[in-house]
């Protein structure tokens, strides 16, 4: 008997828990219902009863519960409070959404939580005392949002914490001490918050903590030793604070340490010796503190290092030879000190180095015939020191150099003609303030990129050479305070100086001096009138076509406006009177085994359908089309504006046929052609994954995949090598943007839209009028006033598209600010106290330092690509080069 009662309870207990599991899964699918209407998520099939299957959810072994719930990058907004019914939630990640409000008490009641990422939203308010209550949870992101008050105390019951990530709030207060006894804490991240007091002097000694950033914040007191005593640290980051004191060495006993950055702060005394004992330090950043003593020669052991900055600081002594021993140093930056002695003949032979930085020491040496022992060299800067001695002629090996400072020394002799062989420098040459004598080399007029010149405050004489004329992106130039004599070359940028540029040379004549050099006869002054006509002459010709340019797009777009309203009237424009049938009047497939699969009917009839539209661009509109055969098209339907191609209707077609025929691998190539009345369709073949931009911040994926940065790199490069091999052939196209750039199957990119950039010839003015009113957000500023594409512009839109893979951010935001683009915005990270890895994405960048490290050179090249004075952009073949680089 008492064995049956006891069968009895097993299976009445048994039969409890299987109504409650059955309970569970109907309330779990019902609350998924409810979240689905809430967030109007479209990628839930919610007529499927198996949300199991549901892209986001996951669920436990037996299928019966949600344990996982992963909504990100999807724009969602509304109330996230539904998801705390999911009870057995797990994993929860809501990040990079709008949502906005106050981050729900009632998530304190998932308790089998072990993950929750909010990041990237709105939240606001304060942290909920409530998340105190997840015992299970390992990671926790609250990061990028617009949370205030100070970390909550009740956090300290999150025992079990390996990831804790605050940054970028507006969080204040100091660091709660419990934050340093989280046994599992391997990263704390709270950088970009208001977070004052000391650093508690018990984090890291219990942890596991491998990574500390705590930068941009008010940091006060000393870097607690304690930090370093568990020795696990990998990455500490404590720069743009106020924090005093020394560096401990106890840093020493972090043999694991590849990143240490501390600049910006009010740090004293030296740096210690143990330093040395890192072997695998890549960085190392202390500028802009009061650090002092002798530059150690211990970083020398660091055999990885590639970074090293001490700029602005009290530094004293000689700068250690030992430094050449480190192969790996790509940038050395000593400047602001009071170093003295010989520039080291050891470091210059630093094979990766590529920018050395020693301006404002005391450095009284003379420059090493082995200036440039090494290749990579690109920006040496030794400005404002006691160099004295001649400039040697080996300064002509340094042929990768785009910036040279030598400005402010006691250097003598000339200016040597094998300085002319700097094909590559761009961004300035520097020789003013010195005791340099003899006449200005002819060779410098090959220096055909460089923008800025300064020769002022020498003994310089003779003539100013013609051949400078060949500096043509020369825009500012200073030949002030020397013995020049002579007239001033006929040349724009001489003329469009400032006066000054030329004062001081008593026996210089010329414009921009005066308008001319004496001639008895008058005969200058009569070409200076010429000039002035001409000049008036260009002008009114100039506002001429502004005018014409203006009228055509109103009157173009008037006609476009009376075509759709006679549409709208139900008449028929390309059809066939009786039959309403588009007249089809040309058309050809240029791939011969794709004929019989394309069917012209039904590609003309897809673009005539609102639901089969992908996209609109500047010039055109694209459309999906599904053969009959079962092959899917990529139809682009020309603006009506471009109609006058069809007026040029054969050579429109020898056009297309011939870029058809273009073969490289991130280029899209057109299969086709079709032509009806005055409309053009161009056939492309259909790419599923859609554009880069959809890729980076479209919210409804078309796929589960994640981009990482190795994929985004490599679409950076591939995009980079279609625009070069463009430019090869004398393509300049009118529209990049990543909404032009489609990507396959395997997420390799194609650089779309060529057609248009050919048949929209920049040099009929077409593609003038048409680029102004591109893709806002990469337009480059000199198009408002040249009216002309051109290579250096597609360059800049480029660097917004690489700006976009490197931030995720959109072109144009609204967060930025009134009138600023995503351009201006990172340009001005450092007046808003940021550092350049403040603006990467921070999904990717803290993911390795190896990822950071790549993205931090991958920006470089962005900001040289976005430079707003045209001559300093890289050539894309230059662009290719720098991005392959970084992975060597």
């Amino acid at each position: 008997m008492e064995f049956l009662t006891l069968v009895t309870a097993i299976l009445f207990g048994l039969l409890s828990s299987s109504r409650l599991i059955t309970a569970q899964v109907v309330d779990d699918h019902a609350i998924l219902l409810e979240i689905a209407k809430e967030f109007s998520l479209s990628s839930w099939n919610v007529n499927q009863s198996d949300f199991c299957s549901w892209p986001g959810v996951g669920c436990s072994s037996n299928q019966s519960m949600v344990e996982r719930l992963d909504l990100s990058r999807h724009g969602l907004q509304g109330n996230v409070t539904l998801i705390s019914e999911l009870r057995a939630l797990k994993w929860l990640d809501l990040s990079s959404n709008n949502f906005h409000g106050s981050i729900p008490q009632a998530f304190g009641n998932l308790s089998l939580l072990e993950v929750l990422d909010l990041s990237f939203n709105k939240f606001e308010s304060s942290v909920p005392v409530e998340l105190g209550r997840l015992k299970n949870l390992r990671s926790l992101n609250l990061s990028n949002n617009y949370l205030s008050g100070v970390i909550p105390d009740e956090l300290e019951g999150l025992e079990k914490l390996q990831e804790f990530q605050i940054y970028t709030n507006r969080l204040n207060g100091s660091i709660p001490r419990w934050v340093g006894n989280l046994t599992n804490l391997r990263s704390f991240t709270a950088y970009e918050n208001g977070l004052s007091g000391n650093i508690p002097d018990n984090l890291g000694s219990v942890s596991e903590l491998q990574l500390l950033n705590l930068h941009s914040n008010q940091l006060e007191g000393p870097v607690p030793e304690s930090i370093f005593a568990m020795e696990k640290l990998e990455v500490l980051v404590l720069t743009q604070n106020k924090l005093t004191g020394s560096i401990p060495p106890s840093v020493g006993n972090c043999k694991g340490l590849s990143s240490i950055r501390i600049g910006n702060n009010e740090l004293i005394g030296n740096i210690p010796r143990e330093i040395g004992n890192i072997t695998g330090l890549t960085y190392f950043e202390a500028d802009n503190n009061n650090l002092s003593g002798e530059i150690v020669s211990e970083f020398a052991q660091c055999s990885n290092l590639t970074l090293l900055n001490l700029a602005s600081n009290g530094f004293s002594g000689i700068i250690p030879p030992e430094f050449g021993q480190l192969s790996n140093l790509q940038e050395l930056i000593l400047s602001g000190n009071s170093l003295f002695g010989e520039i080291p003949i050891t470091v210059l032979t630093c094979k990766n180095l590529n920018k050395l930085d020693l301006s404002s020491n005391r450095l009284n040496g003379t420059i090493p015939q082995e200036i440039c022992s090494t290749s990579r060299l690109q920006y040496l800067l030794l400005s404002q020191n006691f160099v004295r001695g001649e400039i040697p002629h080996e300064i002509g090996n340094c042929i990768k150099l785009l910036e040279l400072q030598m400005g402010s020394n006691y250097m003598t002799g000339s200016i040597p003609p094998e300085i002319g062989h700097m094909k590559n420098l761009q961004i300035a040459l520097n020789l003013s303030f010195n005791h340099l004598r003899g006449l200005l080399p002819q060779e410098l007029g090959r220096l055909d990129k460089l923008v800025a010149l300064d020769l002022s405050n020498n003994q310089l004489s003779g003539n100013i050479p013609a051949a400078l004329k060949g500096m043509l992106s020369l825009i500012e130039v200073d030949f002030s305070n020397n013995q020049l004599t002579g007239p001033i070359p006929t040349f724009v940028p001489f003329q469009k100086s400032p006066n000054s540029s030329f004062f001081g040379n008593k026996a210089l004549c010329g414009e921009p001096l005066s308008p001319s050099c004496g001639n008895s006869n008058g005969s200058g002054n009569v070409n200076y009138h010429h000039k002035v006509s001409y000049r008036i002459i260009l002008a009114v010709i100039g506002s001429g076509l502004a005018v014409f340019a203006s009228v055509t797009v109103v009157v173009l777009l008037y006609m476009m406006r009376e075509r759709q309203e006679e549409a709208a009237k139900g008449g028929v424009t390309a059809d066939d009177e009786t039959t309403g049938k588009p007249v089809i009047i040309a058309g050809n497939v240029f791939i011969e085994n794709l004929r019989q699969a394309i069917d012209f009917d039904a590609a003309v009839k897809a673009t005539m359908k609102e639901s089969n539209k992908l996209s609109i661009g500047t010039f055109s509109t694209v459309y999906r089309a599904d053969m009959p055969s079962g092959m899917i098209l990529s139809v682009k339907k020309l603006r009506s504006m471009d109609r006058t191609l069809i007026h040029h209707q054969s050579k429109m077609i020898r056009e297309v046929e011939r870029l058809s025929k273009l073969t490289h691998a991130n280029l899209i190539r057109p299969i086709g052609f079709i032509i009806y009345e005055d409309v053009a369709l161009l056939l492309h073949q259909y790419y599923p994954n859609g554009t880069l931009a959809e890729f980076l911040h479209e919210s409804s994926k078309k796929h589960e995949y994640k981009p990482d940065w190795p994929t985004r790199l490599s679409i950076a490069i591939g995009v980079a090598e279609g625009l070069a091999f463009l430019h090869h052939v004398a393509i300049i196209h009118l529209d990049i943007s990543s909404g032009n750039v489609l990507l396959d199957s395997n997420f390799n990119p194609l650089v779309g839209e060529i057609e248009i950039s050919k048949l929209l010839d920049p040099s009929r003015g077409t593609a003038s009028i048409s680029a102004v009113a591109g893709s806002f957000g990469y337009i480059p500023p000199e198009y408002a006033y040249t009216m002309q594409v051109t290579a250096p512009g597609n360059v800049y839109s480029y660097g917004v598209v690489l700006l976009e893979i490197l931030t995720t951010r959109l072109p144009v935001d609204e967060e930025f600010g009134e009138g600023v683009d995503l351009v201006k915005w990172v340009q001005g990270a450092p007046l808003r106290g940021e550092t350049p890895e403040q603006i990467l994405d921070a999904k990717l960048s803290t993911v390795s330092f190896a990822w950071r490290k790549e993205m931090l050179a991958a920006l470089k090249v962005a900001l040289l690509c976005t430079d707003s004075t045209p001559a300093k952009r890289p050539k894309m073949k230059k662009v290719v080069e720098m991005l392959q680089e970084i992975t060597e």
